[in-house]
């Protein structure tokens, strides 16, 4: 059996001992942290949930529903059966959480979700909860087996059971009530409309806790743009079934899913093992085996050259950020090309770093001859995009064949002239946040769409895109997507992108290839953040925290 554990937990070694702590990876427990030890706290997030297979794989609706059947026919277990399975993992869930003093009111649809449900009802009631059910069947069909479990339900004195065929009479909730979403799961392909319709719209005027069952009723676990937003539920807490939904990785569904914990229900770990697909979660374990043990002997050489093509007047901050990062992610040297009004700043702040000053006081207008000597090259930070600017950049990229990383005004100048994209070394990888990604593929209505001509774009152009946000997502070539665990809103702050421009060119340098650079990177990037959230919180972190933490989470992934 997998087991739900929260995302973060690792055991860390202090001078003193051994102290547990938590972090993204496959481990459990944990205990309160000991800032004595900075360096070895490491923090514990307010996050999701997380089954931990050998690898993390993230799978369409459809796809779950194969699974399921396979775990059926191959594992010799009844399909009612594996549905009381899950009602007895949600249940679990529902009384870790409520107390039986909270009455609690289910909304079952006429599909399996709905069977869901009724079972939940069922053993809710044994466990002495007060528990009301309303069966939603207008058209007098409902599934096998929540045929099933209605018959189940019907026969317990102690629930107040409704089964609904035309009218319905909605109950009085309070917000004492505890409402279990359970009408529509992932298999739902459209819009709810007509009466299921009218039923979320009072689910959601209704000020009770809600928690809905695999997905919120309407929402659909993939692409919602054409969805009704007003027909899909809003939950408090969604408790999800074996695998966490793609829809739950976009912006715009959280407002929908709430909190999102995942329940295993023991499906068919071959059947997972041997599925193929494009979508992963980037978890500790993964990272970890990435990360190059350094020899005895080494030197500032075996670990690369990098050069940084970055700031501008005024943005000299960016090229900072950007090179402290390079800087505390392992390269070997680090050249900052930047103009002249940012020479003293960098030598002041950086004094690691070597100079190389554009001849232009505040902006970048001479390309950088022979970068053959260099192991990779970053374009962007606070560089500008006036004409001098574009003009050198779209220069620069003939000059260039080693691995680039292009971030922020980079791209801007990229999206100004995207014929260029035809001049990018193949792997490159560029790191855009949504609006920068849209100047190159144009308006999106949601984050789906976005992924998706991401997906295009990182296939045409033969590049890596790091799409940054909540759940960060590194697309490749083959339009494999991998999704980041760590991080929190405090890093949304100026300057965040810049360190992890500086991450993923250093990575480079010491040449990991761009699939791992981006991965580790990444992922690390939110670590740190992590570690300074629990240290600073979210509201007072900035930029300049993540870099001064880089060395406590590059401690964490590479022990």
């Amino acid at each position: 059996m997998y087991g739900a554990v929260e995302v973060d937990a690792i055991t860390m070694r202090c001078p003193d001992g051994v102290l547990q702590t938590v972090l993204p990876g496959r481990f459990g427990g944990g205990c309160d942290l000991d800032f004595s030890y900075p360096v070895y706290a490491v923090p514990v997030r307010e996050s999701n949930r997380f089954l931990w297979h050998d690898v993390m794989k993230l799978f369409p609706a459809h796809v779950i529903k194969e699974i399921d059947a396979y775990t059926v026919r191959h594992e010799s277990v009844a399909s009612i059966d594996l549905m009381e399975r899950a009602a007895c993992e949600l249940t679990k869930a529902v009384a870790e959480r409520w107390g039986k003093e909270v009455p609690v009111t289910v909304f079952a649809g006429p599909g399996n979700n709905g069977g869901d449900a009724l079972a939940v009802a069922r053993m809710l009631s044994g466990r002495g909860y007060e528990v009301e059910v309303f069966l939603f069947n207008p058209y007098g069909k409902l599934s096998a087996d929540c045929q099933a479990n209605k018959v189940l339900l019907e026969g317990l004195p102690d629930v107040r059971f409704h089964e609904i065929k035309d009218r319905f009479v909605p109950p009085a909730l309070t917000e004492e009530h505890l409402l279990i979403d359970g009408l529509f799961g992932s298999g739902l392909n459209k819009p709810l409309g007509g009466g299921f319709a009218s039923v979320v719209r009072y689910i959601n005027a209704s000020p009770a806790t809600v928690v809905s069952i695999d997905l919120p009723s309407g929402l659909m676990g993939e692409e919602n743009t054409y969805n009704i937003k007003e027909h899909i539920v809003r939950a408090h807490l969604t408790l999800s079934l074996q695998f966490p939904k793609l829809a739950f990785f976009f912006a715009e569904n959280e407002e929908y899913v709430g909190r999102w914990d995942l329940l295993d229900i023991g499906l068919s770990k071959e059947a997972i093992s041997e599925t193929e697909t494009d979508y992963e979660l980037s978890e500790l374990e993964d990272i970890r085996t990435l990360i190059r043990p350094r020899g005895r002997f080494s030197h500032k050489g075996d670990y690369g050259h990098a050069l940084l093509i970055a700031g501008s007047w005024g943005m000299a901050g960016a090229s900072v950020l950007s090179a402290r990062a390079c800087l505390r992610s392992g390269v070997g040297k680090l050249t900052v090309r930047a103009p002249r009004c940012n020479r003293d700043i960098l030598q002041m702040t950086v004094p690691e770093a070597m100079v190389d000053t554009d001849a232009h006081e505040s902006c970048h207008t001479v390309p950088v001859e022979c970068t053959a000597h260099y192991q990779a090259v970053g374009i962007g930070p606070g560089l500008g995009t006036c004409p001098e600017t574009v003009e050198a950049f779209a220069r620069q990229l003939q000059e260039v064949r080693v691995p680039l990383v292009l971030d922020a005004d980079a791209l801007n100048a990229l999206a100004l002239q995207r014929h260029l994209l035809d001049d990018l070394p193949a792997g490159s990888v560029l790191t855009p946040h949504p609006k920068e990604l849209e100047r190159l593929v144009g308006k999106c209505q949601d984050s789906y769409e976005r992924l998706t001509k991401a997906r295009d774009l990182a296939r045409e152009a033969q590049v890596f895109i790091l799409l940054k946000g909540a759940f960060s997502t590194l697309v490749t070539p083959e339009g494999r997507c991998y999704f980041n665990i760590t991080g929190n809103p405090g890093m949304a702050t100026a300057g965040s992108g810049d360190v992890l421009t500086g991450m993923v060119l250093a990575l480079l340098a010491q040449g990991y290839p761009s699939e791992e650079a981006a991965r580790i990177a990444m992922y690390v990037h939110g670590l740190a953040g992590d570690f300074a959230r629990r240290k600073k919180g979210e509201i007072a972190l900035t930029a300049g925290d993540l870099v001064d933490y880089l060395p406590y989470a590059w401690q964490a992934v590479s022990e």
